[in-house]
């Protein structure tokens, strides 16, 4: 969203090598998939659907997090709310209120891979959405008053987001932790300082180097027809000029040897434990398999550690798993929100007890069935909509490498085995993969409260 920052929320699908075609022919349409690379090196990925009289526009830029370094962090996030703030040719907010008075709306999301720009119109103002998209590509204007206010907004939204917030503070303190050299370490919000520090020159030399049409993707799904698509791109895109392409990320983290521990006292009403393995990439088969051991440990209410932890020992008010899926390994997530004054060491046994039970026995039969219906589930209702389709083409096209393995998911997700999860969780929820993070109030106020003393 425009001003949202954190873990990128994408269509966690599968990729494997054949299968492609029959695939594509049980989802209808999806045989109509079109996309051109235009000279500059802007990609247009075309996926018509009638049902309709609407169009989704999600153009992708590969920026993100990942790609800054000290004393600029934050600044990709930062990008995203200058992008609706005026080009030299158009006035602050006249994006917003071009788009809406031609029924449109818009949104937006950074993350620590990429940088998302999402359209929603009605299909009869393709070619003006075009103009606009075009315009800000190239000709974003950094007004100093516009530039010093959203650096407010943005602070602001630190402070809530993370400062403010326990569990915003406990994630960003894991994050810095779990890695040691790769830039995953970075806050997409951006650490304070950097906020504070972004000169004019910053801003612009990274505006012109990721923001150029040989580093987007653009995805249009909706009543459109290709051919139409492709020469609006033309006019309105072709004629902008590439940028050298970005210094590659190169950097990979180093195994870790050993658990990592972090304490955090402050202020808690109820004490946050949370724990994170070093897994894979988005590509990777394994990352799928992970999916569906996260859904098995924490996925709703007869998951496991809920079952185990809230429901039987009272040991958690709310567990939940997540799993980060970008260009470069990323993070396996379990938290758990524990009672008021609740045994925070018995949580975090109970969890290990409850890892260490898949790791040697696997899950059941129904289990992993539940599992893979779940992931299958979410697929095919993924696609139901415009926005769904854009956002999986765009997952499979950036991340992937190609937006026709999008169409191989359901196989490999039936190709998942018992023994497959099992050692899954054997491999990498091992303690000294794992960064271990606790956020509670300090001793002495604790213990005010647990007698009744708190405010």
């Amino acid at each position: 969203m425009k001003g949202h920052f954190g873990l990128l929320a994408v269509v966690g699908l599968a990729c494997a090598a054949t299968g492609a075609g029959a695939a594509t022919a049980a989802l209808p349409g999806a045989d109509q998939i079109v996309s051109r690379k235009l000279a500059n090196g802007l990609e247009v990925v075309v996926w018509p659907d009638h049902d309709i009289p609407n169009v989704a526009m999600y153009t992708w830029y590969r920026v993100g997090s990942r790609n800054e370094r000290p004393g600029i962090t934050g600044i990709s996030h930062y990008f995203e709310h200058m992008m609706f703030n005026g080009t030299k040719t158009r006035a602050p907010g006249e994006f917003d209120r071009v788009m809406e008075a031609n029924g449109g709306r818009n949104n937006a999301y950074t993350s620590a891979d990429v940088t998302v720009y999402q359209n929603w119109f009605p299909s009869s103002a393709t070619e003006l959405i075009f103009d606009l998209e075009s315009d800000r590509m190239r000709n974003l204007d950094f007004d100093p008053k516009v530039v010093e206010s959203e650096r407010g907004v943005v602070y602001s939204e630190r402070r809530s987001g993370v400062d403010d917030d326990n569990f915003g503070t406990l994630a960003e303190q894991m994050q810095a932790t779990a890695y040691v050299a790769h830039p995953y370490q970075i806050p997409t919000i951006g650490w304070p300082s950097d906020i504070e520090g972004w000169k004019a020159e910053d801003l612009e030399a990274y505006y012109e180097q990721y923001y150029a049409p040989n580093n987007a993707v653009m995805f249009i799904v909706g009543d459109v027809q290709p051919e139409a698509v492709f020469s609006l791109a033309e006019k309105y895109l072709g004629r902008l000029e590439p940028q050298p392409a970005p210094a590659p990320v190169t950097t990979k983290e180093p195994p870790q040897l050993g658990e990592r521990r972090i304490r955090i006292l402050r202020d808690a009403q109820t004490p946050l434990l949370a724990m994170a393995w070093h897994a894979g990439s988005a590509p990777e088969r394994q990352t799928r398999v992970m999916e569906v051991l996260l859904s098995i440990l924490g996925d709703g209410d007869s998951s496991r550690l809920h079952r185990r932890l809230v429901e039987n020992e009272q040991a958690a008010v709310q567990v939940g798993t997540s799993l980060d899926q970008g260009f470069d390994p990323g993070l396996a997530w379990v938290y758990a929100i524990v009672p008021p004054g609740g045994d925070v060491a018995r949580t975090e046994r109970l969890v290990d007890e409850e890892i260490a039970r898949i790791a040697k026995e696997g899950p059941t039969a129904a289990e992993l069935a539940k599992a893979r219906n779940q992931a299958l589930a979410g697929f095919w209702r993924g696609l139901a909509t415009i926005s769904g389709k854009a956002q999986a083409l765009g997952t499979y096209q950036v991340f992937h490498g190609d937006y026709r393995k999008l169409f191989d998911a359901p196989a490999v997700y039936e190709t998942i085995t018992a023994e497959d999860v099992r050692q899954a969780a054997a491999t990498v929820m091992r303690p000294e993969n794992r960064t271990t993070g606790v956020l509670e109030s300090p001793p002495a106020q604790a213990a005010t409260k647990a007698a009744g003393g708190g405010r």
